[in-house]
């Protein structure tokens, strides 16, 4: 049972991607700080998470029939954010308070700060294992709420990350998806040059898990995979989200120099017309 309108149409997700990118950049431009990369590679699977596969009421956030969303890497709360705020958990407008002081938008999200937002998160590695707690209580009272814990590529440096992934796979947690933002970059540099993490797939594998690689840029992909988490299942799933950081503005796609740095007021005007014109290809069926 979904509490507000599912949308399906691909289009629109499409289109709402579009608005939620612009917010983005306004979010971070006002703020003079925070990360976009990350969020607006992510976009699209946030999109579809909150405008079609979590069970959810943005008017009930707390609705004990909701399934959990967990955001490990916490720095990419801006697209989380936005996401919400399209969907109806408080006004757009709010949204250009980012990071201030006495704002419940804060640079990493604070759980007790805003109705929505299941953990608090900031340290890197942590998410996983908080979603293994998650799932391990559904089961325990025997609930068929799914938790879904969106995790960097960056954070599989961290120790705790792989104790979780052995963990959800000896209780075999057919409840819990991980879906992995892997853009290849961190705040030093390229993954593969900071600490070479392939074969990612292979090892998930090697752990119980299920894999799923796609393209975490495009909307159709992204909707299978998480009508494919929803099955039933004896192992956790990893969806491994190939994106583009920075997706959708020229000048931060693929760049690790914009994981964590603002646009200027002038950056920011460039991207929104960047986004602008993106959004009018979509209107005409062109992206």
């Amino acid at each position: 049972m979904m509490p507000f309108t599912k949308v399906t149409n691909e289009k629109k997700l499409k289109l709402i991607a579009n608005d939620i990118r612009q917010d983005i950049i306004r979010m971070l431009a006002a703020a003079g700080s925070g990360h976009p990369g990350g969020s607006l590679g992510m976009t699209d699977v946030f999109t579809a998470l909150y405008f079609n596969a979590l069970k959810h009421d943005p008017k009930k956030p707390d609705w004990e029939g909701r399934d959990r969303l967990i955001l490990s890497n916490g720095h990419i709360c801006p697209v989380r954010y936005a996401a919400m705020a399209h969907a109806g958990y408080f006004p757009r407008k709010e949204l250009l308070t980012l990071r201030r002081i006495n704002s419940r938008l804060q640079g990493h999200p604070h759980r007790e700060s805003l109705p929505g937002v299941e953990t608090t998160s900031g340290p890197l590695g942590c998410g996983l294992a908080q979603a293994c707690g998650i799932a391990l209580a559904f089961r325990m009272d025997e609930k068929d709420n799914r938790v879904f814990c969106l995790i960097s590529d960056g954070e599989h440096d961290e120790g705790n990350t792989w104790e979780s992934i052995m963990f959800a796979s000896k209780m075999q947690f057919g409840n819990l998806t991980a879906i992995m933002d892997r853009n290849n970059i961190q705040i030093d540099g390229n993954t593969e040059e900071i600490m070479p993490l392939e074969p990612l797939r292979e090892k998930y594998k090697a752990f119980g898990w299920e894999v799923l690689d796609i393209d975490g840029n495009n909307m159709r992909q992204v909707l299978d995979a998480l009508e494919q988490s929803r099955k039933e299942r004896d192992a956790p799933l990893c969806i491994i989200a190939h994106t583009v950081p920075g997706k959708g503005v020229s000048f931060m796609e693929n760049n690790y120099e914009w994981h964590g740095k603002a646009p200027t007021a002038e950056q920011a005007d460039v991207a929104l017309k960047e986004l602008a014109v993106w959004r009018k290809r979509i209107e005409k069926g062109e992206n």
